[in-house]
């Protein structure tokens, strides 16, 4: 079995000229921004007549059948959040005709089989099926999040950004979570990632950039020598969205609030790491807050699961337990997606299970005094 990834094609875009914006309502999916400053919107472009993009997508490469993977649509703004459909209210103020999209596939739906060229250039003999996994690579990874059945969790799909949210059997569509900035993403089996995105180690990626520096060992092992929320900033302020100068940038920002400027590069790095645990206690904390469900524990996967000290952090940070690991969970969910669908594995709490037997997590306990972060908090809420 072959996995089917969805790659669509990219279309910058302005709010439709209907006195409405793409987050409001209907798809319930906001707008996000990438380090360029552009603002994107994925929308197909095919010829008249054509279906959207047959050309563009892997599966379609590998099996000649068209289809939409329903995760990665949903972050078209071109989605209904209610009824998982996609959204003529929005597309047709857009000249948008959604006749030419191909249709919707769920995460562990066929594809569709090899074509004969395919397989000739393998040279295989026998049919081999393609299943359609979350081809968004952060609903892979929360399909991967080891949590147990009865577990209240938060994720964090971390690298360079975080996407921190919950998992929900429905969407958030009030005007206090569209202004907030949360999004309703689509997840495996109908549930929905609803999220905010956190800048992430971007911040630390850019300084390093600047300073010539790769020995992330090295900075994080003198961040957790200095002393802790001495400075801290807006981690999501998009001031920082942009690349270059961003030491200085981050040591004007803590000016700006009356704070030290961080001099050193372990006093930077300390307080970016600050920093994004404030930003993922508080992404955290409102969206508990905005979708009245109860968190008791934090799972974070990605990349930076490894980075012990912003692990610790966030614990501190929320006052709650952080789980890291596993790194690789977006390749592990895509995985557990196709095993599933050929009766391999069970439902998704087998899933989760396989994981956490499997793979290495490492558990940190909140430690510290929860005032001085409460503290900084108030330095950079205004």
């Amino acid at each position: 079995m072959i996995a089917a990834n969805n790659v669509s094609s990219g279309a910058s875009c302005v709010p439709p000229p209907c006195g409405r914006t793409f987050e409001d309502g209907i798809s319930g999916s906001a707008i996000s921004h990438n380090p360029s400053g552009t603002v994107r919107l994925h929308v197909p472009r095919p010829m008249p007549g054509q279906q959207a993009p047959p050309h563009r997508t892997r599966s379609y490469w590998l099996t000649g059948e068209q289809g939409t993977e329903v995760t990665n649509a949903s972050t078209t703004q071109l989605l209904d959040a209610s009824t998982g459909t996609w959204a003529e209210d929005i597309a047709r103020p857009l000249g948008i005709d959604l006749t030419l999209f191909a249709p919707l596939r769920a995460p562990g739906d066929k594809a569709g089989t090899l074509l004969p060229d395919v397989l000739q250039q393998l040279n295989w003999q026998r049919q081999v099926p393609v299943t359609t996994v979350a081809s968004h690579d952060t609903a892979s990874a929360v399909a991967a999040v080891p949590a147990g059945p009865k577990d209240h969790f938060a994720y964090i799909c971390t690298g360079t950004w975080s996407l921190v949210g919950l998992e929900l059997s429905s969407p958030v569509l009030t005007e206090a979570s569209r202004l907030a900035n949360f999004t309703n993403e689509a997840g495996i089996d109908g549930t929905v990632r609803y999220l905010r995105n956190v800048m992430g180690l971007w911040l630390l990626q850019e300084c390093m950039r600047d300073w010539g520096d790769d020995d992330v060992v090295g900075l994080l092992r003198e961040a957790a020598s200095v002393k802790g929320l001495r400075s801290v900033i807006d981690a999501s302020d998009t001031a920082f969205l942009a690349p270059g100068l961003m030491p200085r940038r981050i040591a004007q920002a803590c000016s700006a609030t009356g704070q030290p400027e961080p001099v050193t590069r372990g006093q930077i790095t300390r307080c970016i790491l600050d920093s994004l645990a404030l930003a993922h206690r508080r992404a955290i904390e409102q969206a508990q807050e905005l979708s009245g469900r109860h968190v008791d524990v934090i799972h974070t996967v990605g990349g930076a699961a490894r980075n012990r000290l912003l692990c610790q952090l966030t614990a501190d940070a929320s006052g709650l337990p952080v789980v890291a690991g596993p790194v690789e969970a977006a390749a592990l969910g895509n995985v557990l997606v196709q095993a599933r669908a050929l009766g391999l594995v069970g439902d998704v709490p087998q899933m989760r299970q396989q994981v956490a037997d499997s793979q290495p997590l490492h558990r940190y306990e909140p430690s510290g005094d929860r005032a001085a972060w409460d503290a900084a908090a108030r330095r950079i809420s205004g």
